[in-house]
């Protein structure tokens, strides 16, 4: 057992979900939430503050997305252990989180038992995946990957740009946009624009708000 309470901090933009978070995290007799943020700023400036033994960071957080707050943290603070807490279930949230440096990936609908176990596990340096998340990278290995510019034509695609306006927006001719339309069909396996994005929110390769 540490030599005292754990130290936590929450990071979610929902209010509600962040003080119930920090109610029964400080049920725990092992455990104190030291810190709480709405946002991917504050967090950065709450960790400098308090130092946190363990984060718990959402990733659908505003303007500052919780990958770049993780990313920033872990740039000054190398050894910060954080813990995706979210509803993204998508692959490429997982693999991407876990590549900032989380140490596991949870979702919310999470027994709380499983994650106070989680911070145990994490604070004394050990990280494992659900059997569940795990699935979900090993189905990501099958997938081919996209393009840095099919990523953005999906981006596009979910703002409700046609070929026309991604073409505007990309720098490139009009024509080329149908030949980027078919190699993202073939690589998500799918016959229109409707199903590119369903299968990338599906995914995680894009999220709308």
């Amino acid at each position: 057992m540490p030599p005292g309470p754990i130290r936590v901090m929450c990071v979610d933009d929902h209010r509600l979900v962040r003080e119930g978070v920090a109610a029964l995290i400080n049920q725990q007799p092992d455990m104190e939430v030291v810190a709480r943020a709405a946002n991917g700023e504050e967090a950065i400036a709450l960790f400098r503050e308090h130092t946190p033994d363990v984060t718990l960071m959402d990733l659908g957080l505003p303007a500052m997305s919780g990958l770049e707050a993780i990313r920033a943290i872990r740039r000054e603070h190398p050894d910060a252990r954080i813990i995706v807490l979210t509803v993204h279930q998508g692959e490429e949230d997982i693999f991407r989180a876990l590549q900032e440096g989380a140490a596991t990936y949870l979702l919310k609908d999470s027994l709380v038992d499983d994650l106070a176990d989680r911070i145990r596990a994490v604070y004394l340096g050990k990280s494992r995946l659900s059997p569940d998340i795990e699935a979900r990278l090993d189905e990501r290995r099958g997938h081919k990957p996209l393009s840095t510019r099919e990523l953005q034509i999906v981006e596009l695609i979910a703002q409700g740009m046609r070929d026309k306006e991604i073409a505007t927006a990309l720098g490139i001719s009009e024509e080329t946009v149908p030949v980027h339309m078919r190699r993202l069909f073939a690589k998500l396996g799918v016959n229109d624009r409707t199903a590119v994005l369903a299968v990338a929110v599906r995914r995680g390769l894009v999220h709308i708000r």
